[in-house]
């Protein structure tokens, strides 16, 4: 991977130094915590307003323009809720066939992307051109510093689906962004329907289905097992039914945890068998450590030093409340070279409290409202297949409908999307039509 050969080349450099060294000589930088980043006007306005209406409450809202074939779009700002049940906003894009829609209503698709970051400035409705098929930065023909856009977005429309994108919380709309808590991003993804909905784009539609990729593919997780919330009353939506759900290389931390009460000893070994699995390189490491700064958040008993070091907390801090995926990762790859797992402690604090979170914040053992279809690929390094594997087994013996579908050819995380989307189009289009499917639980 691009960080892969940064890392090497900045190890040469700084090997003989030493993390102590290292971080002594960037220490003038660490003048501020959760530095303010410039954002668009419409989000410097949102950040400034109260969560305060009902769930899928649209609070904001600006026209934005799109090449999509017979689509027209909004950016919008929603009220949403996080795992502690605290109010929030989540920002986001609605798109939409042209003409009011036909009798009967529109489905709505409901869109969860993947890892963007965890800055204000890193939600994926803020670049110039947002409504677009998924762009992303990996991929030869990517175009930006980040992943933006939103798969299938013109065969959605034309379709004559409501398609709406949440940014999710804190990417945007004000407050900490608690990335990789699948449960608050399942939320906002419910609570984005809701919007969608209360528009009155798809008229009396209350069909959905919900496709998510990486991240989003746990926040799809999380959502399918969520009755309770998606049936709550005095939304400004009521009565969805979200039919559907469609997981792209899925992200659930649960489903790896060991089974039980978990003593310090066993919370310790999650912690640190989290740490190995996702420390191989910057960028991996980068997505840890953005998970791990996110978590005290949404569970605020928690403390970044606990997991980090004095001087890796406030690293950790300064980077991702300022800066985005890649740039986060190029970071630490040029900072800290090969030394980067020094920012973490040796052995992990209030490891027990850390432990309960992570998988209270992950996709719960529910079994889903509706069939789920997982798409994966034999060689993603960067969330590991066996969780959707995990998953499937474990939603399976409590009566779920769950399809695991392995992708032709040799898929990477990063190439999922492409590879996945005729498969899931054609899905999404069966189960909007009612098309009787067997139970993905009977099959091999």
């Amino acid at each position: 991977m691009r960080s892969r050969c940064m890392i090497i080349r900045n190890a040469i450099s700084l090997v003989s130094l030493g993390l102590g060294a290292v971080v002594a000589a960037w220490m003038p930088n660490l003048t501020a915590h959760a530095a303010e980043v410039d954002v668009p006007p419409f989000y410097e306005a949102v950040a400034k307003l109260a969560p305060a209406g009902k769930l899928g409450q649209v609070i904001a809202k600006e026209p934005v323009a799109t090449s999509v074939p017979g689509a027209v779009a909004w950016r919008i700002a929603y009220v949403s809720s996080d795992v502690g049940d605290r109010p929030t906003i989540a920002t986001g894009l609605v798109i939409a066939p042209q003409g009011a829609p036909p009798q009967g209503g529109r489905p709505i698709v409901a869109w969860a992307h993947g890892t963007t970051g965890t800055a204000q400035n890193c939600g994926p409705s803020q670049v110039l051109n947002p409504v677009q098929e998924l762009n992303e930065y990996f991929l030869v023909g990517g175009t930006s510093w980040t992943d933006f856009g939103v798969p299938s977005i013109a065969e959605l429309v034309k379709e004559g689906y409501v398609v709406v994108a949440t940014d999710y919380q804190g990417l945007g709309g004000g407050g900490r962004h608690q990335y990789a808590v699948a449960v608050t991003q399942g939320r906002d993804v419910i609570d984005s329907i809701r919007a969608a909905g209360s528009l009155g784009l798809g008229g009396d539609g209350r069909k959905a289905i919900v496709y998510g990729w990486s991240v989003g593919g746990g926040a799809t997780l999380a959502a399918a097992g969520m009755p309770d919330y998606i049936g709550r009353k005095d939304t400004a939506y009521d009565g969805i039914a979200v039919i559907g759900f469609a997981a792209l290389a899925p992200y659930d931390v649960a489903v790896t945890a060991p089974k039980g009460p978990q003593d310090d000893a066993a919370a310790t070994a999650m912690l640190e068998g989290l740490s190995k699995t996702f420390s191989d390189n910057a960028m991996n490491f980068a997505h840890y450590a953005m998970s791990l700064w996110a978590m005290p958040a949404a569970f605020p008993a928690l403390k970044l030093t606990d997991v980090f070091t004095e001087d890796g907390a406030r690293a950790i801090d300064t980077i991702f409340s300022k800066k985005c995926m890649h740039a986060g990762a190029d970071t630490i790859a040029y900072t800290f070279g090969s030394t980067y797992k020094q920012l973490l402690r040796d052995r992990p604090a209030n490891a027990a409290a850390w432990s309960r979170a992570l998988i209270e914040g992950s996709v719960a053992p529910v079994a889903p409202v509706a069939p789920v279809i997982i798409y994966w690929g034999t060689k993603d390094v960067v969330v590991p297949p066996v969780m959707g594997q995990l998953y499937r087994e474990q939603m399976c013996g409590l009566g779920a409908d769950v399809t695991r579908v392995q992708l032709a050819g040799e898929q990477t995380h990063f190439s999922t999307p492409v590879a996945a989307k005729p498969l899931y189009l054609q899905w999404i289009k069966d189960r909007f039509a009612g098309k009787a499917m067997p139970n993905g639980c009977a099959m091999p």
